[in-house]
């Protein structure tokens, strides 16, 4: 899900970073946002909708919409789509009651 070579653009290699997803030890790459470590991992359900419980992933990626909100470091509704991805943060799908993961 990365770009890894393009005939024009460069793309140095940059430092990798580990992070927790629910529980299971990821990574990505600094400068990533989270959402975007995550959707480069093919991770694509970031969250549920309140009422019908639908998915919601990768959306706007500038911080208006909540489709990207997840539980950071234990926070909630945090908007990882502008969130720059940190070294040992933990990260979990922000789930609504009655939705099973």
């Amino acid at each position: 899900m990365r770009i890894e070579q393009h005939p024009i653009l460069e793309f140095p290699k940059k430092k990798k970073i580990f992070f927790m997803f629910e529980g299971q030890k990821v990574s990505g790459y600094e400068g990533d946002t989270i959402a975007s470590a995550l959707h480069a991992l093919e991770i694509k359900t970031l969250r549920y909708s309140i009422v019908k419980k639908r998915p919601r992933g990768f959306y706007c990626a500038i911080g208006n919409c909540a489709s990207c909100n997840m539980v950071v470091n234990g926070i909630p509704n945090v908007r990882t789509c502008i969130t720059p991805l940190e070294e040992n943060m933990s990260v979990e799908r922000q789930l609504n009651k009655g939705v099973i993961k």
